[in-house]
């Protein structure tokens, strides 16, 4: 077995996911035009996916722990390629949103399990790193592939055909998997066959994760949406309160014991929370205020999609290995904030070169951030609980997303009708509204940065083992 090739096999799965996510929302013009969808259910095309996606991590995760990350991985990939095709065949706008649920579904299975199965598949140091950097520039990867080929597949194929391209991506990841990832058995459901668990677990982040995606539409100060946010909370505590009381925890509490796993996870949700809205708010101040079409618009996002996979692949896993995880995570993050300023100065009349291309190269902060969190994201985990790891490394990623958008969109909104209100024109008003959004953003960064001076400083040490870092890590 290659393990370089079992690598690719996992960076393709989480590719599919990414180029999948980013191809959608170029094309939701265009669905909405073909299937009839209202301006209101056109949201759940994205809400469908997210909701699966993002309240299923943490169970599949330990579900891969439990019955074999292999066979997760292998389940997920082919339900996220069953629903590919059905999307793609969707002629109602029923079948489509229930095509996109069972999508999240899948992509939870294999990527809930991805990262575990790479620590185990890289156990050195040095290795990892560089096995980690491989896999976060997938991310880039998918984000700048779907940002252009969403516009060029929907103009030239029909949006049918951004689903159906997952169908051949797809198979050939089945085939490949099949072979090249290891064999495991898993340590057995009698090891954590927590049914309350699960459930309090699955119905906590369905709840939360629904009543973020619904801001926008109901208000973050709604009755409706605080009602929905305190039922999570109380879902999810309850879901805490069994784990530490439960004979076989389906999420055993000692992977939270490490400080680096702990805080790198908090981060991740602030700094993806404003990143992830970077790049929608970005688009739409491109298409709403600079008048760009779709394809335009993905071609001038390439350069922050590039530049970010260029340093998460090139540089990040020496720098890691150089100056330490924490070093490097800081010093990215301090590059995000910089360009967030520059964003929330950005002009209604802006141009290009001047006012969108420096943001774009300064997106690199991100390149660096990733892998960092990554590896200490996954800095604590035993073998045993490797996929569990990955599974809460990733819900985390995904709160972020969903809380980054619904947030920092609903403050954009309402400065914006605030400002029409006052008698600004359109594009004043909207560049308004994402001023005061990325400026939220910046500060998120900003409170990233100083958690981060919270992570335990590694000893880095040429060579060093795993155990020696987790040590580390852990004090």
């Amino acid at each position: 077995m290659s393990r370089g090739l079992a690598l690719g096999v996992l960076a393709t799965g989480a590719l599919m996911t990414i180029l999948d996510g980013s191809i959608v929302t170029i094309a939701m013009p265009a669905i909405q035009r073909d299937l009839d969808f209202t301006p209101t259910s056109l949201s759940w095309v994205v809400n469908a996916y997210l909701i699966a996606f993002g309240s299923l991590l943490l169970l599949a995760g330990r579900l891969g722990d439990l019955l074999g990350r292999r066979a997760m991985f292998l389940a997920g990939t082919a339900l996220f390629t069953a629903a590919s095709a059905l999307a793609g065949v969707a002629g109602s706008p029923a079948v489509l949103v229930a095509a996109r649920f069972l999508q999240g579904v899948g992509s939870a299975a294999a990527t809930a399990v991805s990262l575990g199965i790479l620590v185990t598949l890289f156990p050195g140091t040095a290795e990892r790193a560089r096995a980690i950097a491989l896999f976060s520039f997938t991310g880039a990867a998918g984000a700048a592939i779907g940002q252009v080929a969403g516009g060029l597949i929907t103009d030239a194929f029909g949006w049918h055909w951004i689903f159906l391209i997952n169908l051949p991506i797809g198979l050939v990841t089945i085939a490949l998997a099949a072979r090249t990832l290891p064999a495991d058995r898993g340590i057995g459901l009698a090891a954590g066959a927590d049914v309350a668990g699960a459930l309090l677990v699955t119905a906590g982040l369905v709840t939360g994760i629904y009543a973020v995606v619904t801001i926008e539409r109901y208000g973050a100060t709604s009755a409706r949406t605080l009602g929905l946010g305190a039922l999570a909370v109380a879902l999810l505590a309850g879901f805490v309160l069994r784990q530490a009381t439960a004979r076989r925890p389906l999420m055993p509490l000692r992977i939270l014991r490490s400080r680096g796993v702990a805080v790198a996870n908090v981060v991740q949700v602030l700094t993806v929370a404003a990143t992830f809205a970077f790049q929608v708010l970005v688009t739409l101040y491109l298409q709403q205020v600079l008048g760009y079409d779709a394809t335009r618009t993905g071609l001038a996002l390439l350069p922050a999609a590039v530049t970010i996979g260029a340093v998460s692949l090139g540089v990040s896993a020496r720098l890691n290995g150089r100056f330490g995880e924490r070093a490097v995570l800081v010093a990215g993050l301090v590059l995000l904030a910089a360009m967030f300023a520059l964003l929330a100065r950005v002009p209604a009349d802006g141009s290009y070169l001047v006012d969108v291309l420096p943001v774009m190269l300064l997106a690199a902060g991100f390149g660096l951030v990733l892998p960092a969190l990554t590896a200490l994201g996954m800095s604590a985990a035993r073998a045993e609980d490797a996929g569990l790891a990955s599974g809460l490394f990733n819900t985390t990623q995904q709160l972020g997303m969903a809380l980054g958008v619904a947030v920092l969109s609903t403050l954009a909104a309402a400065r914006t009708a605030d400002r029409v209100a006052h008698g600004d024109d359109r594009a004043t008003a909207l560049t308004s509204g994402f001023h005061l959004a990325f400026a939220v953003g910046a500060g998120l960064v900003v409170v990233a940065v100083v958690l981060a001076y919270a992570l335990p400083r590694p000893r880095v040490t040429a060579g060093a083992a795993p155990a020696e870092n987790a040590d580390a890590l852990a004090a």
